[in-house]
């Protein structure tokens, strides 16, 4: 019997390291086919999640209490399976250089556990190189075993797009690579078990690597290019959402539309290729670029918000502003990497202390970082500037009626709404005699 049809007749188990966003729905849709391990260092989330309590509701609570994964914080449990995955945080510094230590931690915990005849996948987001180069030496040193001879490995990048009900684990098609064909062939098998859109093989793991921080450089690119657009078209009066739409009438055109870029992917992985490409004696200049126009639109949005406070007449240090929503994209309570909260900070600056609306984001998360309870939307009164800064379904299509009530109610009384991700109606907006300004 060969490694998959064991795996698949669950004479070998499948051990899933990390269940974040995405180790979890990987862990859950593994266990349908067969048995897994979910192994995570928190032990709150594991207590959760025995609970049937999804901290990530990237998968529901349903299917939490419906799995039969075996969750646990006990490192030594690592070794009851051979089919190995690694899905930690691979994110940046403070200067912007990629924090490797999640990922060596993670490789040290499953080295000591390693068994013969083991096969290790990566799905943490490397520079290429950093699987073989970093990974497979700590491997070796942890387990006393030789890479190749006693145990294999590869590497699959995540595609999965947290809140994103469509665009699912099993319908992203998915890129595997292995350190030698066998290798290769028994990682394609085995991810073929749950992903319906199939495996794409590339030839070696750098190729794979390289793959994952080309895209999400790729869309970090393309929505620097329509940021820049919009801070110029907002010199010249210039509403950029509709210059867009014109735009995307014809057939080839891209249809990115400005926003803040966070989160721990697209925010972070350009770093990753900009660092090993300067190691290497080359200077990024467009993804570099890219990244500062990105990393930039908190303060311009934040610039905005006071220069529409100071149009109206407010007086700014007592002005009060409500933020909905603090996560880094919508739908999604990941709060991680989030430049809304740049936005808030720089607010803050000008002693604006913004009151925090997110339904989506965990109560006491939003409480430790920003150091007081977030509201129910329907608190939201006496407002001198409303800012959507995420598009949650819950702020979405709000009646205008309702959207005047969070405001000063006051005859002369200038109403200010900041739409950073354009979902309001802008024409409904003006109409009703709103001061509206979008990105």
């Amino acid at each position: 019997m060969d490694f998959i049809q064991e795996i698949k007749s669950k004479k070998e188990k499948i051990v899933v390291i990390g269940l974040g966003y995405v180790g979890l729905p990987l862990a859950v849709a593994f266990d349908k086919k067969t048995s897994v391990i979910g192994f995570d260092i928190n032990k709150e989330k594991i207590s959760k999640l025995k609970q049937g309590i999804n901290p990530t509701k990237e998968v529901g609570n349903e299917a939490i209490q419906e799995t039969t994964v075996d969750f646990t914080d006990d490192a030594s449990r690592i070794g009851e399976g051979r089919f190995l995955i690694i899905v930690v945080p691979t994110p940046v510094n403070a200067d912007k250089t990629p924090d490797l230590t999640p990922v060596i931690n993670a490789t040290k915990m499953v080295g000591r556990e390693l068994k013969k005849g083991s096969v290790v996948v990566y799905e943490s987001t490397v520079y290429p190189g950093v699987t073989e180069e970093i990974c497979i030496p700590v491997l070796e040193k942890e387990s006393g075993l030789t890479c190749g001879r006693d145990f294999k490995v590869g590497y699959s990048p995540e595609r999965i797009n947290p809140g994103d009900k469509i665009h699912t684990l099993e319908n992203i098609k998915k890129i595997v690579s292995g350190m030698d064909g066998e290798t290769l062939e028994i990682i394609a098998g085995v991810y073929e078990m749950i992903v319906g859109a199939g495996v794409h093989r590339v030839s070696n793991i750098k190729v794979a690597e390289a793959a994952k921080v080309a895209e999400n450089s790729q869309r970090d690119i393309n929505i620097a290019f329509v940021n820049e657009l919009a801070m110029v078209f907002d010199r010249m009066d210039i509403d950029t959402r509709e210059v867009i739409e014109a735009m995307n009438t014809k057939w080839n055109a891209l249809g990115f539309y400005p926003g803040l870029v966070g989160g721990h992917c697209i925010g972070v992985d350009p770093y990753y290729f900009i660092w090993e490409a300067q190691k290497l004696g080359y200077h990024s200049q467009i993804i570099l670029s890219g990244r500062k126009i990105n990393d930039g639109m908190a303060k311009f949005v934040a610039d905005n918000i006071i220069k529409q406070l100071i149009l109206a007449d407010k007086t700014v240090k007592r002005a009060r502003v409500a933020i909905l929503g603090i996560t880094f994209k919508e739908n999604c309570p990941d709060v991680r990497n989030s430049k809304v909260e740049d936005i808030v900070n720089f607010l803050k600056v000008y002693g604006i202390q913004p009151v925090i609306v997110d339904p989506v984001a965990e109560t006491d998360v939003i409480e430790s970082i920003y150091g007081a309870k977030p509201l129910p939307l329907s608190e939201i009164k006496e407002m001198d500037c409303v800012v959507f800064a995420v598009a949650h379904k819950e702020f979405r299509g709000i009646p205008i009626n309702e959207l005047k009530s969070m405001f000063v109610q006051g005859e002369n009384d200038e109403k200010i709404v900041i739409d950073i991700k354009g979902i309001l109606n802008k024409q409904e907006v003006v109409t009703a005699g709103l001061r509206y300004w979008r990105l």
